[in-house]
């Protein structure tokens, strides 16, 4: 073997073991199997995979987040139908419907051409990627992000604001940024903080840790808050699910006292505690009735 063989093929041997290190350009999926797509890494490959069964929770499910409700449809509306929208950050109080109603928009315009791409936290970093790959298509896309918070110096956390209004790269017209947080501003506040502030000429201007806080809930366009239901709310969603699993008598001096104490017992009165309470209720009548 000539010195020139044995060079080339030494260089083909590094090149295969450095192929294995870099990533590699992600594969398309199967666009026409599912509404909704998880995205997940093997190695150092980021892959888009289908989700067989996803939600079917539709918007008239969904009570006591009406101005809420009609905020995001109209904003999903106007995306889907080529008009200029806003990327959402949906925050507040637990159990109150965030993610279901990002779950619902999805379901009620799937047939127009949206489809939804979830994104955790730790994979942020491949918003970019994850952007390059759908920008061509005809459909439209939400990323969503479920659940959101960040540590200080999380990776994530500045992709997500490059994604959101930062790039040298124009923002793509078929993708918008959906997320759902317990926390306004994505970060943890502390006390400590409010002592940067300054006060000049009788105004209070944040310091610098806070107005990094900010400045990423701020890039969001369309802010949509959640608060606690009240006891007749609540109820009346326990009326509501009660109805969808078959049971009549929603009314009952049992039920509303059962459903209070199913409550009072989880610390909050949400949708989420009322549908759980319904399902447990139902069942119990189940149940009894096959006895």
């Amino acid at each position: 073997m000539s010195e020139l063989e044995k060079f080339l093929a030494r260089a083909e041997a590094v090149l295969a073991r450095v192929e294995q290190v870099l990533p590699g350009i992600p594969a398309d999926p199967a666009w026409d199997a599912a509404i909704a797509f998880r995205w997940r890494r093997q190695g150092r490959q980021g892959f888009l995979q289908p989700v067989a069964h996803p939600h079917r929770v539709r918007l008239k499910d969904l009570h006591g987040v009406e101005e809420q409700k009609k905020l995001i449809d109209r904003n999903t509306r106007q995306f889907v139908q080529g008009l200029p929208a806003n990327n959402v950050l949906l925050t507040g109080a637990r159990g109150t419907g965030k993610s279901s109603l990002v779950k619902a928009v999805l379901n009620q315009y799937a047939p127009k051409g949206l489809r939804l791409i979830e994104v955790e936290r730790q994979e942020l970093v491949d918003l970019p990627d994850i952007v390059e790959l759908l920008y061509r298509r005809r459909e439209r896309f939400i990323v969503y992000c479920d659940d959101l918070s960040f540590d200080a110096g999380e990776p994530g956390y500045r992709a997500l604001k490059v994604a959101l209004d930062g790039s040298v790269a124009a923002p793509s017209e078929n993708v918008l940024i959906y997320a759902t947080s317990n926390r306004r501003h994505l970060m943890p506040e502390y006390m400590a903080e409010n002592l940067e502030a300054q006060h000049v000429g009788g105004e209070v201007h944040p310091g610098e840790t806070t107005e990094e806080k900010v400045s990423l809930s701020e890039r969001f366009g369309l802010w949509l808050s959640f608060y606690p239901f009240d006891q007749e709310q609540y109820l009346a969603i326990v009326q509501y699910w009660l109805a969808h699993f078959g049971i009549h008598e929603t009314g009952a001096e049992q039920v509303r006292r059962e459903a209070l104490q199913w409550a009072l017992g989880r610390g909050s009165r949400s949708g989420r505690a009322a549908w759980q309470f319904a399902r447990d209720w139902s069942g119990r009548t189940g149940l009894k009735a096959r006895r």
